[in-house]
């Protein structure tokens, strides 16, 4: 641990809170870190609420930042007065609570936000494909048949049935048989 502008370390002190609980939904134990206090030179104990720390029992956990920095996704909640004077940002953070074996942690839960990167561009690549996907079906409903379209009725050749019309002469019949 580095403790960066502490002049004696062994006036600092740091307790972490952990709980034990069993879980019915995923049929294990699991450890979660509740609180977090400091005090330097038996001075005001400052205490720091934490939620979102939690593992199975069996394994570790691990993030690269826990802090009380909005920044660094303030996994700390300063919960007394001094608290909120502090800024306190723990790097490379890992922790077990139960099932420590020879010294070793064991395979790390790792801290992820809910939106990473892999994901957001596998939602954006999913939106694109919709997108792309809705444009063709619009596109395929409103495809035009050739008949409909009468720029191209005058050149397509259709034979007509002639009827002659009642008022016709006999002469208008002889010059329409004749052409």
């Amino acid at each position: 641990m580095r403790f960066g502008d502490v002049e004696d370390v062994r006036g600092l002190f740091i307790r972490i809170h952990l709980s034990n609980s069993f879980s019915q939904s995923s049929g294990q134990r699991w450890f979660s870190v509740d609180s977090l206090s400091l005090s330097y030179n038996v001075s005001e104990e400052v205490m720091f609420n934490i939620s979102d720390i939690y593992a199975p029992s069996s394994s570790s956990y691990h993030c690269l930042h826990v802090s009380s920095l909005h920044r660094l996704s303030a996994l700390l909640r300063p919960c007394t007065d001094h608290a909120h004077l502090l800024a306190v940002t723990f790097t490379h953070f890992q922790i077990q609570a139960f099932n420590v074996s020879s010294g070793h942690f064991s395979p790390p839960t790792d801290c992820s936000t809910v939106v990473t990167p892999a994901i957001l561009m596998g939602l954006v690549t999913s939106l694109i494909l919709l997108l792309v996907l809705a444009y063709a079906l619009h596109m395929v409903v409103h495809l035009k048949d050739i008949d409909h379209n009468q720029e191209h009725k005058d050149n397509v050749y259709s034979p007509r049935h002639l009827q002659q019309p009642e008022h016709c002469s006999g002469e208008d019949i002889t010059l329409t048989n004749a052409l």
